[in-house]
């Protein structure tokens, strides 16, 4: 059973992206994989520093959200889009969890390896495409393949009930193929 790890790259209790996030979950559950929800405002970190992380090591909340990566094969990501890019807290949580704790640590080992399906919603136009961009060119640097298959919710403000499902069936469907498709493809590469 393939192991996801799920997050969104906002911490505001009402994210269109973590409403977004939980179609893709369903998808990935009702495909077999076993998910972890995970909600980046409980795992509180400083901005990256190097001299923080000389002083005092790797924050807990970070060392606690790279465990959870380490032990998952793969990476579900709903990433807000903030002025054509994806959000500072999305950056600075996989910032610390790429560092290595001692010498003889693999190389980013929290990514390496895994597969990652990304999806955006956002009030604007574009949905959030925009960010999506930098965010699959920073995760294929630290060694993440991502599907190519990605989903997008423009007006995410009308898009969902009052029970923060999606309105629109087809976009329900296509955002829980998406979680279907990574856990689908974990499953083969695991064979």
């Amino acid at each position: 059973m393939p192991k996801i790890i799920a997050f969104a790259g906002s911490a505001r209790q009402d994210s269109h992206n973590k409403k977004l996030l939980n179609a893709a979950v369903v998808g990935a559950r009702n495909a077999g994989a076993e998910v972890t929800l995970v909600d980046l405002a409980n795992y509180p970190m400083p901005l990256f520093d190097q001299d923080l992380e000389a002083a005092e090591g790797l924050p807990e909340n970070a060392r606690k959200l790279k465990q959870l990566m380490i032990e998952s094969d793969g990476l579900l990501i709903a990433s807000p889009e903030y002025n054509s890019a994806f959000s500072p807290l999305l950056k600075n949580t996989i910032d610390w969890v790429s560092r290595a704790e001692s010498g003889d640590e693999p190389a980013l080992q929290a990514y390496q390896g895994k597969v990652a399906a990304i999806m955006s919603a956002s009030p604007g136009g574009l949905g959030g495409s925009r960010g999506l961009v930098f965010l699959r060119i920073l995760l294929g640097n630290l060694g993440v393949t991502v599907l190519a298959n990605q989903q997008t919710l423009p007006a995410a403000f009308k898009a969902f009930t009052e029970n923060n499902e999606l309105i629109d069936e087809k976009k329900k469907a296509a955002i829980e193929s998406l979680g279907a498709e990574l856990a689908n493809t974990l499953s083969k590469l695991a064979t």
